[in-house]
Protein backbone atom coordinates (compact mmCIF):
# COMPACT_ATOMS: atom_id res chain seq x y z
CA UNK A 1 0.00 0.00 0.00
CA UNK A 2 1.50 3.33 -0.39
CA UNK A 3 -0.22 4.85 3.09
CA UNK A 4 1.92 2.81 5.14
CA UNK A 5 3.00 5.64 8.17
CA UNK A 6 5.68 7.24 7.96
CA UNK A 7 6.98 6.03 10.87
CA UNK A 8 8.17 2.77 9.95
CA UNK A 9 11.23 4.66 7.69
CA UNK A 10 11.65 7.51 10.26
CA UNK A 11 12.90 6.48 13.58
CA UNK A 12 12.52 8.73 16.42
CA UNK A 13 15.74 10.48 17.77
CA UNK A 14 14.28 12.68 20.52
CA UNK A 15 11.39 12.41 23.34
CA UNK A 16 9.40 15.38 23.50
CA UNK A 17 8.24 15.98 26.73
CA UNK A 18 5.74 19.35 26.36
CA UNK A 19 2.84 18.42 24.07
CA UNK A 20 3.01 20.26 20.73
CA UNK A 21 0.52 22.86 19.11
CA UNK A 22 -0.88 23.02 15.92
CA UNK A 23 -0.54 25.77 13.73
CA UNK A 24 -2.99 28.39 14.00
CA UNK A 25 -5.68 28.60 11.72
CA UNK A 26 -5.83 31.55 8.80
CA UNK A 27 -9.29 32.35 8.68
CA UNK A 28 -11.34 35.08 9.81
CA UNK A 29 -13.46 32.87 11.87
CA UNK A 30 -12.97 30.95 15.31
CA UNK A 31 -13.21 27.20 15.31
CA UNK A 32 -16.12 24.79 16.97
CA UNK A 33 -15.78 21.13 17.08
CA UNK A 34 -17.74 18.04 17.88
CA UNK A 35 -17.77 14.15 17.13
CA UNK A 36 -20.65 12.45 15.47
CA UNK A 37 -20.78 8.52 15.82
CA UNK A 38 -22.34 6.82 13.00
CA UNK A 39 -23.24 3.40 12.18
CA UNK A 40 -24.84 2.44 8.92
CA UNK A 41 -26.68 -0.55 9.93
CA UNK A 42 -27.63 -1.44 5.88
CA UNK A 43 -24.38 -2.38 5.19
CA UNK A 44 -22.07 -5.44 5.65
CA UNK A 45 -18.91 -4.61 7.37
CA UNK A 46 -15.73 -5.89 4.95
CA UNK A 47 -13.26 -6.33 7.37
CA UNK A 48 -15.77 -7.68 10.38
CA UNK A 49 -18.90 -9.49 8.29
CA UNK A 50 -19.58 -10.04 12.07
CA UNK A 51 -20.09 -6.85 13.17
CA UNK A 52 -23.52 -4.54 13.78
CA UNK A 53 -22.90 -2.71 10.80
CA UNK A 54 -20.78 -0.17 9.47
CA UNK A 55 -19.21 2.20 11.69
CA UNK A 56 -17.93 5.59 11.18
CA UNK A 57 -16.94 8.32 13.52
CA UNK A 58 -16.70 12.06 12.11
CA UNK A 59 -15.21 14.92 14.05
CA UNK A 60 -17.30 18.22 12.31
CA UNK A 61 -14.83 21.58 12.42
CA UNK A 62 -17.26 24.40 11.65
CA UNK A 63 -17.17 28.38 11.62
CA UNK A 64 -18.02 29.60 15.13
CA UNK A 65 -20.34 32.36 15.82
CA UNK A 66 -17.80 33.89 18.35
CA UNK A 67 -14.44 33.39 19.65
CA UNK A 68 -14.06 31.45 23.28
CA UNK A 69 -16.34 29.80 25.12
CA UNK A 70 -16.87 25.99 25.23
CA UNK A 71 -13.65 23.89 26.17
CA UNK A 72 -10.46 23.01 24.16
CA UNK A 73 -11.39 20.60 21.53
CA UNK A 74 -9.30 17.22 22.19
CA UNK A 75 -6.62 16.13 19.49
CA UNK A 76 -6.85 12.35 19.80
CA UNK A 77 -8.03 9.22 22.63
CA UNK A 78 -5.09 8.44 24.52
CA UNK A 79 -5.73 4.97 23.01
CA UNK A 80 -5.91 6.12 19.39
CA UNK A 81 -2.33 7.98 20.43
CA UNK A 82 -0.92 5.18 21.79
CA UNK A 83 -1.51 2.83 19.13
CA UNK A 84 0.01 5.29 16.60
CA UNK A 85 2.62 6.07 19.19
CA UNK A 86 3.66 2.53 19.30
CA UNK A 87 4.23 2.55 14.67
CA UNK A 88 6.20 5.66 15.48
CA UNK A 89 8.87 4.93 17.53
CA UNK A 90 9.57 3.93 21.71
CA UNK A 91 10.74 7.18 22.50
CA UNK A 92 7.42 8.90 21.11
CA UNK A 93 4.90 9.12 23.86
CA UNK A 94 1.29 8.51 23.08
CA UNK A 95 0.23 10.48 26.06
CA UNK A 96 1.99 13.85 24.49
CA UNK A 97 0.93 13.25 20.87
CA UNK A 98 -2.50 12.87 22.37
CA UNK A 99 -2.30 16.19 24.43
CA UNK A 100 -1.22 18.30 20.91
CA UNK A 101 -3.30 21.43 21.40
CA UNK A 102 -5.74 22.37 18.68
CA UNK A 103 -7.44 26.07 17.77
CA UNK A 104 -11.01 24.58 17.53
CA UNK A 105 -13.26 24.17 20.90
CA UNK A 106 -16.70 21.69 21.79
CA UNK A 107 -20.02 23.33 22.36
CA UNK A 108 -19.75 26.43 20.86
CA UNK A 109 -22.43 27.91 18.38
CA UNK A 110 -22.09 28.12 14.73
CA UNK A 111 -21.88 31.11 12.56
CA UNK A 112 -24.99 31.83 10.85
CA UNK A 113 -25.74 30.82 7.21
CA UNK A 114 -25.37 27.71 5.29
CA UNK A 115 -21.64 26.91 4.71
CA UNK A 116 -19.64 24.55 1.62
CA UNK A 117 -19.06 20.81 3.23
CA UNK A 118 -15.79 19.48 2.83
CA UNK A 119 -15.61 15.43 3.27
CA UNK A 120 -12.05 14.40 4.91
CA UNK A 121 -10.51 11.14 4.28
CA UNK A 122 -7.37 9.78 6.22
CA UNK A 123 -4.48 7.97 4.82
CA UNK A 124 -4.63 4.22 5.56
CA UNK A 125 -4.33 3.21 9.24
CA UNK A 126 -3.60 6.73 10.61
CA UNK A 127 -6.80 8.54 11.69
CA UNK A 128 -9.02 11.36 10.73
CA UNK A 129 -7.25 13.47 13.37
CA UNK A 130 -3.76 13.52 11.65
CA UNK A 131 -5.50 16.01 9.16
CA UNK A 132 -6.59 18.59 12.28
CA UNK A 133 -4.44 21.35 11.04
CA UNK A 134 -6.20 21.27 7.52
CA UNK A 135 -9.66 20.67 8.81
CA UNK A 136 -9.17 23.85 11.44
CA UNK A 137 -8.16 26.28 8.82
CA UNK A 138 -10.70 25.08 6.07
CA UNK A 139 -12.98 25.70 9.06
CA UNK A 140 -11.83 29.33 10.28
CA UNK A 141 -11.85 30.45 6.24
CA UNK A 142 -15.83 29.33 6.49
CA UNK A 143 -16.22 25.58 5.59
CA UNK A 144 -17.95 22.78 7.48
CA UNK A 145 -15.60 20.01 7.51
CA UNK A 146 -16.04 16.28 8.09
CA UNK A 147 -13.28 14.50 9.03
CA UNK A 148 -13.91 10.85 8.85
CA UNK A 149 -12.75 7.53 10.33
CA UNK A 150 -13.71 4.39 8.71
CA UNK A 151 -13.83 1.19 10.61
CA UNK A 152 -11.24 -1.39 11.06
CA UNK A 153 -8.77 0.91 8.89
CA UNK A 154 -6.32 2.18 11.28
CA UNK A 155 -4.39 1.77 13.92
CA UNK A 156 -7.28 3.05 16.68
CA UNK A 157 -10.33 4.03 16.52
CA UNK A 158 -12.22 4.94 19.60
CA UNK A 159 -15.93 4.61 19.37
CA UNK A 160 -18.21 5.89 22.57
CA UNK A 161 -18.48 3.11 25.09
CA UNK A 162 -14.40 2.54 25.52
CA UNK A 163 -14.00 0.23 22.78
CA UNK A 164 -11.27 0.64 20.23
CA UNK A 165 -11.26 -0.57 16.61
CA UNK A 166 -7.75 -2.00 15.06
CA UNK A 167 -6.68 -2.19 11.48
CA UNK A 168 -7.67 -5.57 10.70
CA UNK A 169 -7.83 -4.30 7.18
CA UNK A 170 -4.27 -3.97 7.33
CA UNK A 171 -3.78 -7.65 7.62
CA UNK A 172 -6.30 -7.95 4.72
CA UNK A 173 -4.40 -6.01 2.56
CA UNK A 174 -0.89 -6.70 3.79
CA UNK A 175 -0.96 -10.63 4.01
CA UNK A 176 -4.12 -11.17 2.49
CA UNK A 177 -3.67 -10.03 -0.84
CA UNK A 178 -6.66 -7.93 -0.78
CA UNK A 179 -6.88 -5.30 -3.58
CA UNK A 180 -6.62 -1.44 -2.44
CA UNK A 181 -9.58 -1.18 -4.58
CA UNK A 182 -11.70 -2.50 -1.82
CA UNK A 183 -10.25 0.20 0.29
CA UNK A 184 -11.75 2.93 -1.83
CA UNK A 185 -14.68 1.68 -2.70
CA UNK A 186 -15.96 1.00 0.61
CA UNK A 187 -14.51 4.63 1.36
CA UNK A 188 -17.14 5.93 -1.30
CA UNK A 189 -20.07 3.88 0.48
CA UNK A 190 -18.98 5.59 3.43
CA UNK A 191 -18.91 9.09 2.08
CA UNK A 192 -22.53 8.36 0.91
CA UNK A 193 -23.81 7.86 4.02
CA UNK A 194 -21.73 10.31 5.36
CA UNK A 195 -23.74 12.41 3.22
CA UNK A 196 -27.01 11.27 3.73
CA UNK A 197 -26.50 11.62 7.75
CA UNK A 198 -25.23 15.27 7.36
CA UNK A 199 -27.46 16.90 3.94
CA UNK A 200 -30.42 14.35 3.56
CA UNK A 201 -33.77 13.60 4.54
CA UNK A 202 -32.58 11.94 7.80
CA UNK A 203 -29.96 14.87 8.23
CA UNK A 204 -28.42 14.79 11.95
CA UNK A 205 -29.69 18.03 13.49
CA UNK A 206 -27.97 20.87 14.59
CA UNK A 207 -25.19 19.74 12.30
CA UNK A 208 -27.34 19.84 9.04
CA UNK A 209 -28.41 23.08 9.48
CA UNK A 210 -24.81 24.33 9.31
CA UNK A 211 -24.66 22.69 5.49
CA UNK A 212 -25.32 24.28 1.89
CA UNK A 213 -25.36 20.65 0.54
CA UNK A 214 -25.41 22.74 -3.32
CA UNK A 215 -21.24 22.89 -2.44
CA UNK A 216 -19.77 19.95 -1.36
CA UNK A 217 -16.24 18.64 -1.92
CA UNK A 218 -14.06 16.06 -0.85
CA UNK A 219 -10.33 15.43 -0.36
CA UNK A 220 -8.64 12.80 1.23
CA UNK A 221 -4.61 11.72 1.69
CA UNK A 222 -3.22 8.84 0.45
CA UNK A 223 -5.91 6.21 -0.08
CA UNK A 224 -8.25 8.58 0.74
CA UNK A 225 -7.52 11.00 -1.92
CA UNK A 226 -7.72 8.00 -3.74
CA UNK A 227 -11.38 7.63 -2.36
CA UNK A 228 -11.97 11.09 -3.34
CA UNK A 229 -12.02 10.42 -7.23
CA UNK A 230 -13.85 7.04 -6.34
CA UNK A 231 -16.52 8.44 -4.33
CA UNK A 232 -16.82 11.52 -6.78
CA UNK A 233 -17.69 9.29 -9.38
CA UNK A 234 -20.49 6.90 -7.23
CA UNK A 235 -21.80 10.09 -6.02
CA UNK A 236 -22.82 13.11 -8.33
CA UNK A 237 -23.08 15.43 -4.93
CA UNK A 238 -19.66 16.17 -4.70
CA UNK A 239 -19.01 18.77 -6.80
CA UNK A 240 -15.00 18.70 -6.85
CA UNK A 241 -12.09 16.79 -5.63
CA UNK A 242 -8.62 16.20 -4.55
CA UNK A 243 -6.12 13.56 -4.12
CA UNK A 244 -3.35 14.59 -1.76
CA UNK A 245 -0.12 12.04 -2.69
CA UNK A 246 -2.52 8.69 -3.27
CA UNK A 247 -1.69 6.11 -5.44
CA UNK A 248 -4.72 5.61 -7.48
CA UNK A 249 -6.65 1.83 -7.18
CA UNK A 250 -9.37 2.39 -9.43
CA UNK A 251 -9.66 3.33 -13.31
CA UNK A 252 -12.58 6.20 -13.54
CA UNK A 253 -15.19 5.23 -15.71
CA UNK A 254 -15.57 6.01 -19.05
CA UNK A 255 -17.42 9.40 -18.78
CA UNK A 256 -14.78 10.81 -15.99
CA UNK A 257 -15.92 12.67 -13.45
CA UNK A 258 -19.00 14.40 -15.82
CA UNK A 259 -16.85 17.40 -16.13
CA UNK A 260 -16.82 17.96 -12.19
CA UNK A 261 -12.88 19.48 -11.11
CA UNK A 262 -10.16 17.57 -9.64
CA UNK A 263 -6.76 18.28 -7.94
CA UNK A 264 -4.12 16.30 -7.76
CA UNK A 265 -1.58 17.25 -5.01
CA UNK A 266 1.51 15.11 -4.79
CA UNK A 267 5.17 14.55 -3.85
CA UNK A 268 7.62 16.01 -6.42
CA UNK A 269 10.20 12.68 -6.37
CA UNK A 270 6.64 10.12 -6.36
CA UNK A 271 4.57 11.82 -8.90
CA UNK A 272 6.31 13.63 -11.89
CA UNK A 273 4.61 12.62 -15.19
CA UNK A 274 5.89 9.18 -16.49
CA UNK A 275 7.09 8.66 -12.90
CA UNK A 276 6.74 5.36 -10.34
CA UNK A 277 3.21 5.85 -10.07
CA UNK A 278 1.79 5.36 -13.10
CA UNK A 279 -1.64 5.61 -11.61
CA UNK A 280 -1.54 9.21 -11.86
CA UNK A 281 -0.97 9.57 -15.74
CA UNK A 282 -3.80 7.09 -16.60
CA UNK A 283 -5.83 9.40 -13.90
CA UNK A 284 -5.19 12.51 -15.75
CA UNK A 285 -5.64 11.43 -19.07
CA UNK A 286 -9.40 10.41 -17.72
CA UNK A 287 -10.50 13.61 -16.17
CA UNK A 288 -12.72 15.41 -18.02
CA UNK A 289 -13.32 19.27 -16.27
CA UNK A 290 -11.05 21.31 -14.57
CA UNK A 291 -8.16 19.78 -13.29
CA UNK A 292 -4.47 20.24 -11.96
CA UNK A 293 -1.44 18.17 -11.44
CA UNK A 294 0.78 19.98 -8.99
CA UNK A 295 4.01 18.61 -7.03
CA UNK A 296 5.64 20.38 -4.17
CA UNK A 297 9.54 20.07 -4.33
CA UNK A 298 11.18 18.71 -0.88
CA UNK A 299 8.06 17.47 0.51
CA UNK A 300 7.16 13.21 1.32
CA UNK A 301 4.20 11.20 1.56
CA UNK A 302 2.79 12.46 5.23
CA UNK A 303 3.71 16.13 4.26
CA UNK A 304 -0.08 17.33 3.17
CA UNK A 305 -1.35 16.04 6.69
CA UNK A 306 -0.15 16.58 10.32
CA UNK A 307 2.75 14.40 10.07
CA UNK A 308 5.16 17.45 9.81
CA UNK A 309 4.07 18.91 13.00
CA UNK A 310 4.09 15.39 14.53
CA UNK A 311 7.36 14.66 13.49
CA UNK A 312 9.30 17.61 14.30
CA UNK A 313 7.70 17.88 17.47
CA UNK A 314 9.51 14.37 18.53
CA UNK A 315 12.84 15.03 16.73
CA UNK A 316 12.02 12.41 13.94
CA UNK A 317 14.06 13.16 10.70
CA UNK A 318 12.65 15.66 8.41
CA UNK A 319 12.31 15.93 5.11
CA UNK A 320 14.00 18.81 2.91
CA UNK A 321 10.83 20.58 3.17
CA UNK A 322 10.17 22.94 6.42
CA UNK A 323 7.43 22.16 8.62
CA UNK A 324 5.62 25.63 8.30
CA UNK A 325 6.31 25.42 4.30
CA UNK A 326 4.20 22.17 4.67
CA UNK A 327 1.86 23.56 5.99
CA UNK A 328 1.29 26.87 4.56
CA UNK A 329 1.46 24.96 1.08
CA UNK A 330 -0.87 22.28 2.01
CA UNK A 331 -3.86 24.51 3.14
CA UNK A 332 -3.21 27.67 0.36
CA UNK A 333 -3.62 25.12 -2.32
CA UNK A 334 -6.95 22.90 -0.86
CA UNK A 335 -8.62 26.43 0.22
CA UNK A 336 -7.65 27.94 -3.15
CA UNK A 337 -9.41 24.74 -4.69
CA UNK A 338 -12.33 24.82 -2.74
CA UNK A 339 -12.53 28.39 -2.65
CA UNK A 340 -12.72 29.08 -6.62
CA UNK A 341 -15.04 25.43 -7.53
CA UNK A 342 -17.44 25.14 -3.97
CA UNK A 343 -17.91 29.45 -3.83
CA UNK A 344 -16.81 30.95 -7.50
CA UNK A 345 -13.95 32.82 -5.77
CA UNK A 346 -11.30 32.87 -8.48
CA UNK A 347 -8.03 32.08 -6.96
CA UNK A 348 -4.72 33.12 -9.32
CA UNK A 349 -2.46 31.03 -7.69
CA UNK A 350 -4.10 27.74 -9.28
CA UNK A 351 -2.95 29.28 -12.87
CA UNK A 352 0.59 28.55 -12.27
CA UNK A 353 3.82 29.19 -11.12
CA UNK A 354 4.10 31.80 -8.42
CA UNK A 355 7.03 33.61 -6.79
CA UNK A 356 5.46 33.12 -2.93
CA UNK A 357 5.53 29.05 -3.47
CA UNK A 358 9.12 28.24 -5.45
CA UNK A 359 8.18 24.64 -4.25
CA UNK A 360 5.30 24.06 -6.24
CA UNK A 361 5.63 22.43 -9.54
CA UNK A 362 2.35 22.69 -12.11
CA UNK A 363 2.97 19.59 -13.92
CA UNK A 364 0.04 20.12 -16.22
CA UNK A 365 -2.86 22.93 -16.28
Amino acid sequence: MDALPVPRLLPARLRAAGAATLPAPTGPYAVGSAVLPLVDHARTDPWVPTADGRALMVTLHYPAAHPGGGRPAPYATREEARLLAEQLSPDVSGDVLARTRTHSRTDVRPAPGRHPLVLLSPGFSVSRWTLTHLAEDLASRGYVVASVDHAYESYGISLPGGRTLTCVACTALDEGGVHGSVVTSTRAADMRYVLDRLTGPASVRPYADMIDARRVGMAGHSIGGASAATAMAADPRIDAGINMDGSFWEDLPAEGLRGRPFLMLGTHDMHQPGGRDTSWDRTWTALDGWKRWITVAGSEHFTFSDGPVITRHFGLPQPELPTDRAVAVTRTYVAAFFDQHLRGIPRPVLDGPTPANPEVHFQHR
